[in-house]
């Protein structure tokens, strides 16, 4: 019967969800021979046994898979166990399900399949809590670094990362020394993995379509209002009914100029944007290998001159690295990334002057065909000038406007900045079991270079101002007044030279060990430190400490982690150089009790707690700040006349006994599943304050510190501000799965509170006090709406901040001593400046079969701005914005939001104050995408083993009651914020 039985030699490889061949792999049958075979460096594997039977999988990190001997199959998938995703925190790798809290990561390689992105950080707030954009738990200033060393985040692309890890808790960066005080966000690049090499092809192709664009007056009405703003100061007009009246008719844009810089006569409709990444990854078990090739370019909106073809820009990136093992205990890897970045432009800030150059001002260009033939001086100058616009216009300008933006562009030279990073790992790995066993030594040497500077051809060019007349009922130009000379030197400039160096190091002693299955114990001993250096910056920026991590679980159920560093800053004085930061950590698996085991409901239940103390110089703003300071660049003061002498004066005291500002912190967490997975959550609460911040106060000091003249100072630097911050985050994951969709919502948050709990001030009325309001407090005047006539400014306290006329802003008294000034500031709200006080993110995917759609979006609530640009604050010779149409006047005193138009400096008006205030609470629909895989329908998988195809939209709608202000705010003096429409191709050959 045994002869008789049939068998099936089952062949095949086994991968992992992202296709990477799984070595190690344990194949077994469950016959009673119990055949085992092992997967090899390319995953494969070969068993011969009875047909039909069950064939068990199992591989660390990976759910166990059964499948049944009877058909041949080339592939076999296995899903990655759930919470074994390994995340990199400092100088070690966790299994995710052992993290303790104030931690969050994201797996970008797996976010890549169904979301592109072109910026690191794009959007991270809506895959994890804690991090709202712009900081960790609002703590701002958090430390940035690749691979374990601090650099910039332009410094690699998403399709370069394998992981960004979110270090927010003071427990999880304390191995990090001083400057990641605040918190870090740590980039994890790919590697490469033993088994069949790869080459990834990702291809992209935007178009970036401006959102909104500011709104200024034309020139007739730019006129108009301005000769009211001369009536109101008590003026004659400046303008005429007759011209007001042709600059609106539009007759003759060269006499009578309109320049709208928005126009389609210098801006596109729209630019492109495109990108493509190879990626070459492979090896085997000796020697693994990554490689990814990238460039990416870019357009602009600007569509004249030589703007129209040489403003662009474009990045090329190679990063590469090599892990090889070089016997049974040593390993070493060497990685080498390098960036050159170009940008193209013109020698004008078109964005800037658009802002600023009134639209009446002058003709950017003067026809050739309204020049008089019979006036020979003009057909001179024509017939010399090297700046023919087209071969039909002179550049135009006037006497106040002998250059300008626009005749720059067309013919005021070039420019091209460049940024050339190169940077360089290495590292050496030991197996040191031989002499304990789970003891292995580790180091890392990194070294960085970054440079930037400007090349620019400068040329100078004449402009012309025509004088204007129409003796024959035709306008044409008697003559041309010139300015300034045409002229290229040839000779290219070289401007802003800088530099930038970073070493980076650290060497550590590692054990890990388990002890009879259950005891999970590992240690770490380490140096670490880093030193930058840039030019023009006498002090290095230096960062060094040691450490000490003690990690113990039992059974994955009860966790202890202590993590120590001893710091050193030379910013202190040399007997307080040196800290010590303790954080402690404990974690607890409730679902691995007894009462909750064998819970339908509970899948996973964790609570996590943590305290630490961590020193920091990062809030020290200089070196050497404890010495005190003298000058001998003083007043001057003279013994007789004719002659003079400067004073020695003294900048500042000496304090000798400066010590660290210190983060202390408590942060309570939990983590869980539900329902068979059904709904994951998790979330922190934290309360942490920072302490013994750096400041130079006179209030702490008697007023003989200071001296009138000589101007001297005795005051020292000291230890004294507290800033506290006491907030939560948190995360929730839905999967559900209806017909053939699987639906999973994921929504994330942070809200946070911070109180100046301690401050050095002396404000002769409380409301004004600093201490216990926020951090983030914005102060100002409070109104009272606009002047309407003159009884109502004689009735009202008298204003300090220039004359008022009906039409200006009428503040409040808050102390009532009849006069307005700054002692009437209160606190108006908070200005959301470490990210708004309450971040939401959410993230949708629908998947059927071969089709994905995703949709991310971002809300940030609690925030106030104040409307402050030029847009909105118009006085003098301002150009106006379409605000001043709610300007007061006589007949809207009644239903005016603006105050009244003056052409002298509006003190009163533009200043601090709710006048101006606005709450930026907004919701962003920031991307859209939908991909679609095309692999089954492929004809040669041999050659193309997957292809895939998605369109995507970023930055689509914003919904908020002040979104035109808010779009203002950024697109004032700056290029405007665009929606981007991207097709792109992803291949794996």
């Amino acid at each position: 019967m045994a002869q008789n039985t049939s068998t099936i030699n089952m062949k095949a490889t086994v991968v992992g969800s992202n296709k990477q061949p799984v070595v190690g792999a344990i194949v077994s049958s469950s016959d009673e021979i119990g055949k085992a075979v092992t997967t090899d460096a390319l995953g494969t594997f070969s068993i011969e046994i009875p047909k039909n039977e069950v064939l068990s999988i199992t591989a660390k990190g990976f759910q166990t898979k059964y499948i049944t001997a009877n058909q041949q199959i080339g592939e076999i998938i296995i899903a990655p166990e759930e919470n074994q995703e390994q995340v990199s925190l400092a100088f070690r790798n966790v299994d995710k399900q052992d993290l303790l809290g104030g931690i969050s990561s994201v797996n970008v390689k797996e976010l890549l399949k169904k979301n592109y992105f072109t910026y690191t950080l794009d959007g991270m707030e809506s895959f994890i809590p804690g991090f709202n954009g712009n900081s960790n738990w609002g703590m701002g200033s958090y430390m940035f670094m690749i691979d374990g060393v601090p650099r910039e985040t332009g410094n690699v692309m998403p399709t370069e990362i394998e992981q960004i890890v979110f270090l927010k808790g003071a427990n999880a960066v304390a191995l990090y020394g001083s400057r990641a005080a605040k918190g870090v966000v740590n980039v994890i690049t790919k590697r490469g993995v033993a088994g069949k090499s790869r080459f990834d092809l990702r291809v992209n192709s935007g178009v970036n379509v401006p959102r909104a664009y500011p709104k200024y007056l034309g020139s007739a009405e730019y006129m108009t209002l301005y000769n009211e703003a001369r009536r109101n100061d008590g003026l004659t007009n400046l303008y005429s009914e007759s011209d007001i009246y042709n600059h609106a008719s539009g007759i003759n844009k060269y006499r009578y100029p309109n320049i709208d810089f928005y126009s389609q006569e210098y801006l596109k409709s729209a630019y492109g944007s495109y990108d493509a990444t190879a990626e070459i990854s492979g090896g085997n078990e000796r020697v693994k290998y990554y490689t990814n090739l990238g460039f990416a370019t870019s357009g602009s909106l600007l569509n004249f001159g030589e703007a129209k073809t040489y403003n662009n820009s474009d990045r090329l990136n190679f990063r590469g690295n090599i892990d090889v093992n070089l016997n049974e205990f040593i390993s070493l890897n060497a990685d080498a990334t390098a960036i050159f970045y170009t940008g193209r432009g013109v020698n004008a800030n078109f964005w800037n002057s658009a802002t600023t150059v009134r639209p009446n001002r002058f003709a950017p260009l003067i026809p050739l065909s309204m020049i008089e033939k019979e006036d020979a001086v003009s057909q001179l100058l024509i017939q010399n000038s090297n700046n023919i616009i087209d071969g039909q216009y002179l550049l135009g300008g006037t006497q106040l406007d002998q250059t300008n933006p626009i005749a720059t562009i067309y013919s005021g030279g070039n420019n091209q900045y460049a940024n050339r990073q190169f940077q360089f790992n290495t590292g050496i790995k030991a197996d040191l079991k031989n002499v304990l066993k789970g003891l292995s030594f580790k180091s890392n040497f990194a070294v960085d270079y970054a440079t930037e500077y400007t090349l620019a051809y400068n040329y100078s060019y004449a402009t012309y101002s025509p004088t204007w007349n129409k003796y024959s009922g035709t306008d044409l130009i008697s003559s041309l007044a010139v300015y300034n000379q045409d002229a290229k030197s040839g000779t290219q400039n070289v401007s802003g030279n800088k530099y930038r160096q970073t070493i980076a190091f650290s060497g550590q002693l590692n054990y890990d060990r388990t002890y009879n299955e259950n005891h999970h114990l590992s240690a770490i001993l380490l140096a670490n430190g880093f030193q930058q250096s840039e030019s023009a910056i006498y002090h290095k920026t230096s960062n060094a400490n040691l450490g000490f991590l003690a990690s113990y679980n039992y059974k994955h159920k009860y966790y202890m982690d202590l993590s120590t560093a001893y710091i050193h800053s030379a910013k202190l004085p040399p007997s307080n150089r040196q800290a010590f930061s303790p954080s402690i950590s404990l974690g607890w698996r409730l679902s691995q009790e007894g009462f909750l085991k064998n819970s339908n409901v509970v899948d996973d239940l964790k609570l996590t707690a943590s305290a630490s103390i961590l020193h920091t110089d990062l809030d020290i703003p200089n070196y050497y700040l404890y010495q005190g300071v003298y000058t001998g660049a003083g007043s001057w003061y003279g013994w007789k006349d004719g002659t003079g002498i400067q004073a020695t004066e003294s900048r500042r005291g000496d304090n000798p006994n400066m010590t660290f500002p210190k983060r202390e912190e408590i942060n309570i967490g939990f983590e869980g599943s539900f329902f068979k997975r059904l709904l994951i959550v998790n979330g922190t609460f934290f309360v942490n304050k920072i302490s013994g911040n750096i400041i130079q106060a006179s209030v702490l000091f008697p007023s003989y510190f200071t001296t009138g003249f000589p101007v001297s100072s005795f005051i020292p630097y000291v230890n004294y501000n507290e800033d506290k911050r006491v907030g939560f985050d948190f995360g929730a994951t839905l999967n559900k799965k209806y017909g053939e969709v699987n639906w999973t919502l994921g929504v994330n948050g942070t809200y946070y509170q911070t109180t100046a709990i301690k401050r050095a001030e002396l404000y002769e009325d409380d409301y004004q006090n600093r201490q216990g309001k926020p951090l983030d407090a914005m102060w100002g005047l409070q109104s009272l709406g606009l002047f309407q006539d003159q009884a109502d400014i004689v009735n009202s306290p008298s204003q300090t901040f220039g004359q008022v006329k009906p039409g200006d802003i009428k503040y409040k008294d808050q102390n009532g001593d009849g006069i307005i000034n700054g002692q009437d500031e209160v606190f108006l709200g908070k200005g959301g400046w470490f990210g708004a006080p309450l971040t939401l993110g959410v993230n949708l995917t629908a998947q059927w079969r071969k089709l994905t759609f995703l949709a991310v979006g971002v809300g940030r609530f609690g925030g106030n701005d104040m409307r402050r640009s030029s847009y909105f604050w118009v006085d003098g010779e301002d150009k106006y914005s379409e605000v001043v149409r709610d300007r007061w006047t006589e007949e809207t005193k009644q239903t005016a939001k603006y105050p009244r138009l003056t052409t002298l400096n509006s003190d009163n008006n533009f200043r601090s104050s709710d006048f101006w205030i606005y709450k930026t609470n907004r919701f962003d629909l920031t991307k859209v995408q939908i991909t679609y895989d095309l692999t089954d329908v492929l004809k040669m998988k041999s050659f193309v083993r997957e292809l895939g195809v998605y369109v995507n939209g970023f930055n689509l709608l914003t919904v908020s009651d002040n979104r035109e202000i808010m779009d203002l705010q950024l697109n004032v003096g700056a290029a405007p914020q665009t929606r981007l429409f991207n097709l792109g191709v992803k291949a794996l050959f």
